[in-house]
């Protein structure tokens, strides 16, 4: 990941993501099940890695909610397709945790089911990754 933060004023944070280092964590699945979904999500049903390697986010208004509390109105861009989005950002010993709440039909994504359809992935999926700022 790779990314500018602004935190004077005008504030603004854009970052690109390698969508090949994307992991799946899901500590109440199996570790052969999460396998599963990480090759599923990685592949041409999802994230299309190979085709669209990358994802961006740009922010627009930030809403400051607190010293380490930012929420952040901008446009996330995956599998090509540009979408309004909302990320939650908070400052917490020098990193900076980051969630959003991502429909996967917005990007052009069916929600999927693997094996034999024990496992399914519903649209909203939760998104989540922590940020350390070059230097700190």
């Amino acid at each position: 990941m790779r990314g500018d933060v602004e935190s004077s004023k005008p504030l603004s944070v854009q970052f690109d993501v390698n969508a090949t280092a994307m992991k799946v964590i899901d500590p109440d699945e199996s570790e052969k099940d999460r396998a599963d979904v990480q090759k599923t999500m990685l592949g041409p049903d999802v994230m299309h890695i190979a085709r669209f390697p990358a994802i961006k986010f740009v922010s627009g208004e930030i809403e400051v909610i607190g010293e380490s509390h930012w929420r952040m109105n901008g446009s996330l861009t995956l599998r090509e397709q540009t979408k309004p989005i909302v990320l939650e950002t908070t400052l917490e010993k020098g990193h900076y945790g980051v969630s959003a709440t991502v429909f996967q039909i917005n990007f052009g994504i069916t929600p999927i089911k693997i094996t034999g359809g024990s496992i399914q992935v519903k649209d909203e999926v939760q998104i989540e990754c922590g940020i350390v700022l070059a230097g700190q």
